[in-house]
């Protein structure tokens, strides 16, 4: 399932790396923190190259609803509670920068990227003083956000928070321009790293700095990123719709939606749940039974689904990678947020390694103090985890592979031994070791992607075991 963002754009490929060589700074992930870091390096006329797995743009950048906004659910007031002002200030300020940074770079390099700008709002069916808190906190820490009633969207609400001055674009349009003239070897997996030296499948890479934009960080040793966030997934469809959208729209409530236009088109996005928890399936089916219910004579052209670094605070890890590596840096956790994070990391990373400290990068610091309320998400995010290594000790499962029914996967006792198997629309059975090889936890399938998701850390793998997202970095192995 493909987003609209690549059927409608192609990224001219790149030569793998071949031989071994020596730069000032590596990037390791060509998605959009990566090109844009690369970006602002070579603006300061430092030596950049960006090593990349698959291709330009391959990961979670190609995924997203492609909202450039400094409105991220309800996030002032409790930064302003929990962190105090001045770190509050400072999270505003880096993501409204981030969107005047797009405009400038669009603006220069003359890109044309469908960017448009718009208001964002942040609406509820439910609790109107939520948001009023919310358009309050913003407010103070300088942003133009307004409570209001009054939105395009077709259905009632009782209030919501209007960022003003907000963006949304296509982001592999601006993604293929701003690669165009950066040194990128795609098909080039980086193994490991020993020092400043990156260790990849062919070739090594020297570098004085070193940046993980791999959207999961999979050196788990220092940093322990694993143990410090969560993944999550959503799920989008495309709409064609005679309908017409003022903005970006994101419900607060459990039960809420995203919405913005695109041309003709309205993404409708929800669903939302942990990765590796989507037991029963059905995301896609709400989606289309919302979309039927708001506008009938509508007509899905796609759907595709993202998945998300979740943080225990909300704020991003942007910064060293660890105390024990200051030439290591590491930009993660951007949430649903990845368009503004993205450019944020980009400035803050490319002004750390030009010797400049950015005066809103202790808000975002990997080293950052925990706060209570962070405490305690990092420990229910341990025992999520300890629950998924668990289930393999325990579980049983209730199936065999010969009374699975076709057209669904799950675990299987095969040959005395459990197994992940998915038995297609003909019968076919595809089996696969249904343990994570990143740390081992015991993976669940998704049956609205058709995907082995690990509860755990997020790793993904589709029904052959071929590895979709980090922080594994191998296939699952197939059972004979």
């Amino acid at each position: 399932m493909k987003s609209i963002w690549s059927e409608t754009v192609q990224i001219e490929g790149r030569p793998s790396l071949t031989s071994d060589i020596s730069v000032e700074v590596a990037v390791i992930g060509a998605g959009m923190a990566g090109i844009l870091t690369a970006l602002l390096l070579k603006e300061q006329g430092i030596q950049t190259i960006v090593l990349e797995a698959d291709r330009i743009g391959s990961g979670q950048t190609k995924n997203t609803t492609a909202k450039i906004t400094a409105q991220h659910n309800l996030i002032y007031d409790r930064l302003i509670k929990d962190m105090g002002v001045r770190k509050a200030r400072q999270y505003a300020q880096a993501n409204m920068q981030a969107i005047e940074e797009y405009r400038r770079i669009i603006t220069q390099y003359k890109i044309d990227c469908h960017f448009s700008d718009c208001p964002a709002y942040l609406y509820t069916k439910e609790n109107p003083d939520a948001v009023r808190q919310e358009a309050e906190a913003a407010g103070s820490l300088g942003i133009d956000a307004i409570f209001t009633t009054e939105t395009t969207l077709p259905f009632s609400i009782k209030g919501a928070v209007k960022f003003n001055n907000q963006a949304v674009f296509h982001p592999l349009e601006f993604l293929k321009a701003v690669a165009q003239d950066l040194t990128v070897f795609e098909h080039t997996k980086v193994k490991h790293l020993d020092g400043d030296k990156i260790i990849t499948e062919n070739a090594s890479v020297t570098a004085k700095h070193i940046v993980f934009a791999t959207h999961f960080p999979f050196v788990n040793v220092p940093g322990y990123y694993f143990a410090k966030m969560h993944q999550g997934r959503s799920y989008v469809l495309a709409l064609e719709t005679s309908a017409m959208l003022d903005g970006a729209y994101l419900g607060m409530d459990s039960d809420s939606l995203s919405l913005r236009q695109v041309g003709d088109m309205i993404l409708l996005g929800g669903g939302g749940h942990r990765t590796g928890e989507n037991y029963i399936g059905g995301k896609y089916q709400m989606l289309r039974s919302k979309a039927k219910e708001f506008w009938p004579q509508s007509r899905e052209v796609a759907c595709w689904s993202a998945q998300d670094c979740m943080t225990p605070d909300s704020v991003p890890y942007i910064g060293r990678y660890s105390r024990s590596r200051p030439n290591w840096y590491v930009c993660t956790g951007f949430g649903k947020w990845g368009m503004s994070s993205s450019m944020v990391a980009a400035t803050l990373i490319s002004n750390s390694i030009i010797g400049q400290r950015h005066p809103c990068s202790p808000v975002f610091s990997p080293q950052r103090h925990i706060t209570p309320p962070a405490a305690k998400s990092i420990m229910k995010n341990g025992l999520e985890a300890a629950k998924g290594l668990g289930r393999g000790v325990f579980a049983v499962p209730k199936e065999n592979i010969d009374n699975f029914p076709n057209g669904h996967g799950g675990i299987v006792e095969y040959g005395g031994e459990k197994y992940g198997v998915y038995k297609d629309e003909d019968g076919q059975c595809y089996i696969v070791e249904v343990r994570c090889p990143h740390m081992g936890c015991q993976l669940e399938w998704n049956p609205d992607e058709l995907s082995w998701d690990c509860p755990c850390h997020g790793s993904r793998f589709d029904y052959r075991g071929k590895l979709i997202d980090n922080p594994a970095q191998e296939d699952l192995a197939c059972a004979e």
